[in-house]
């Protein structure tokens, strides 16, 4: 099987668009060996929504999409503000921290947790658990890594599997009993769907953030001028998400296969042949974005593909652009300065979709 990979944002976009000659329906024939007798692998990686084409995907998407719809967005809106407003006095209390398991993480967790009604007690464990799949995802795993690997998805499938029964027994005020009560074409949804949608929700919900934040604060703790500048215009925060997600995005990639011979850009990629979106090169194209490799909060074209294009566009991505908002001015509005304190001591994810940060030491200087 041959591999081809697509770099340029029209390519890219092109492809995103066309769900019939390139399928998402890619990674169960792929799941790892060593997962085969793991239910909710196959549910996460072979039965989500992100390994579905229209019409199956259109009809599983439409059960979610209400929960990340404006109502839901604002009701938990008072809430993120708030933790927001608790991290950041935490961090420039202290100073220095590590970024990553004391702002960027517990966010997203929480939000995640609350919205899925999930136990506190257990956010501890997602990052632990969506590093897994990610690895999992991206074929980069050792013999060493697999033990982990493995137990991280028998955790979540216990654990999911005792919510599911748990709110089938007294339904709650959350997007779980939601989903029970659910139908598609007048039918329940089953276990292992069940299982694949609380398993992809808790990775959107906080891959993407987690590393949407470690990277805005790499970026600007190399670049103090842009940090002080939005500082001082908070209003810019936007500006800047958008220009983090293009320049330095959390998504650097998804697969895709081709359904039949496709013509594109002077090629031909043949029917069959995996092919991997480069959605991290496609934002630094200069025929899309000038002097792409500049960092420029003021550009007029910004935002790039990582959160992917029409009928996979990721669901919550307004929640993950509402986070980090929200973190980032109550974060900006308690700190004068920042810097990294050992670049050495900065330590990147091992994965071939998504690039951030997991451990990140940071330098404060607190606002008087």
């Amino acid at each position: 099987m041959s591999l081809w990979a697509i770099t340029r944002y029209e390519d890219c976009l092109t492809a995103l668009k066309d769900t019939q000659r390139f399928s998402s329906e890619v990674y169960g024939a792929t799941i790892p060996s060593f997962l085969s007798d793991v239910p909710m692998g196959h549910a996460i990686l072979g039965k989500s929504m992100v390994s579905m084409d229209p019409p199956a995907h259109t009809k599983l998407r439409s059960l979610v999409s209400r929960a990340f719809g404006g109502p839901s967005m604002s009701r938990i809106e008072a809430r993120i503000r708030s933790l927001s407003e608790e991290l950041a006095t935490n961090v420039a209390r202290k100073g220095e921290v590590e970024f990553i398991s004391e702002f960027a993480l517990p966010l997203p967790a929480f939000v995640i947790g609350d919205l899925l009604g999930l136990d506190r007690s257990l956010h501890t464990h997602f990052k632990r658990w969506m590093d897994d799949v990610i690895s999992a995802m991206s074929g980069v795993h050792t013999p060493e890594t697999v033990g982990g690997i493995r137990e991280s998805f028998r955790e979540m499938e216990r654990y999911m599997s005792e919510v599911l029964e748990a709110r089938r027994r007294e339904p709650r005020d959350d997007m779980v009993s939601e989903l029970i009560r659910a139908e598609v074409d007048g039918k329940a949804l089953n276990d292992q769907e069940l299982l694949a949608f609380c398993g992809l929700l808790l990775l959107a919900g906080l891959e993407t953030t987690v590393h949407l934040l470690g990277n805005t604060m790499i970026t600007l703790s190399s670049r103090p001028e842009v940090f002080q500048r939005v500082r001082a215009q908070p209003a810019r925060i936007p500006q800047l998400i958008e220009e983090v997600l293009r320049f330095e995005p959390s998504v650097h990639g998804v697969f895709r296969r081709a359904q039949t011979d496709i013509a594109l850009s002077g090629a031909t990629i043949p029917k069959g042949a995996m092919v991997y979106l480069m959605l991290a090169a496609a934002g630094r194209d200069p025929h899309q974005f000038p002097e792409p490799d500049r960092f420029d909060i003021d550009r007029e074209k910004s935002g790039g593909l990582t959160f992917g294009y029409g009928v996979h566009f990721c669901l919550g991505a307004a929640l993950a652009r509402m986070e980090a908002r929200l973190g980032l001015e109550a974060l900006f509005s308690k700190v004068s300065g920042l810097r990294t304190l050992d670049a050495t001591q900065v330590e990147w994810n091992h994965a071939l979709h998504v690039r951030g940060p997991v451990q990140l030491p940071l330098a404060f200087t607190r606002e008087t």
